[in-house]
């Protein structure tokens, strides 16, 4: 009895060793484990996606035209986006355009807003903050590096809702807007015109005839000067009769000297 339970158990374990599955190498075990189900699963997904974004943009190209321009544009513009470094150097080299320039002929909205963004720069309060695609120029109440309380204490710093109130200059597309507009006509000081009548406080510019007509005079003005034939013939008569007076002449002095 003891001997057939015993060969009993023996078959039993040897069909069981039969009937299990033979473990295979580490990638197929890799593969079908968790995490590889979950990675072949994502694969899956996105070859999906990027088959239908295919499909897609070949049934509909005008629309994926758009899309395309859309993120050409975003990625532009987040590759051009200055930062405080650009904007600073913006800042000094405006400066020392004004500084060219006598202070009888600079303009004053121009000279005003660099010298003022000048003393926020050599005070420490100028900030530049980046928001993806454009950045935002602001001001501080106090230097970063200042070891004043009221600095450092987060509590007391500027809330978000009055940072509109702050921003200086916006800066898009590698350029400061509110700083280039500022620097127009920087070398017109339109104080020296105050006194004049309004009519002459303006000035428009010239139409196309005007412009066309400057320039063809101004062409000719290099050109030889060429003699009509009627001027040549009028100038050959005046010499001819020139002549025939100034010999009448020496003939009447003669006959005076032999009389």
């Amino acid at each position: 009895m003891a001997s057939w339970r015993v060969l009993r158990r023996t078959l039993c374990t040897a069909a069981e060793a039969a009937a299990a599955p033979v473990p295979g190498s580490r990638w197929e075990r890799l593969k079908k484990s968790k995490v590889g189900m979950w990675c072949r699963g994502l694969f899956t997904d996105y070859k999906e996606a990027c088959r239908e974004v295919v499909v897609g943009s070949w049934e509909r190209p005008i629309k994926a035209s758009i899309y395309a321009s859309l993120l050409g544009g975003t990625w532009a513009c987040f590759y051009t986006r200055p930062d405080q470094q650009a904007f600073e150097a913006t800042l000094l080299d405006c400066s020392g355009q004004l500084g060219l320039l006598s202070p009888w002929i600079r303009n004053g909205t121009s000279d005003g807003h660099v010298q003022s963004l000048g003393k926020l720069r050599n005070e420490g309060r100028l900030r530049v903050l980046s928001l993806g695609i454009l950045a935002l120029a602001y001001q501080a109440d106090y230097d970063p590096d200042a070891t004043l309380y009221e600095a450092q204490c987060s509590n007391l710093s500027v809330p978000w809702r009055e940072l509109h109130e702050r921003v200086l200059d916006v800066g898009f597309v590698g350029r400061w807007w509110v700083l280039q507009s500022k620097m127009k006509d920087y070398d017109v000081n339109e104080e020296q015109f105050k006194d004049l009548p309004a009519d002459m406080q303006a000035t428009s510019a010239p139409s196309v005839q005007e412009v066309e007509t400057s320039e063809r005079l101004h062409k000719e003005s290099w050109l030889p000067l060429t003699v009509e034939e009627e001027e040549e013939e009028e100038t050959e008569t005046n010499v001819t009769d020139r002549k025939e007076e100034e010999s009448q002449i020496q003939a009447l002095k003669e006959e005076q000297i032999e009389a």
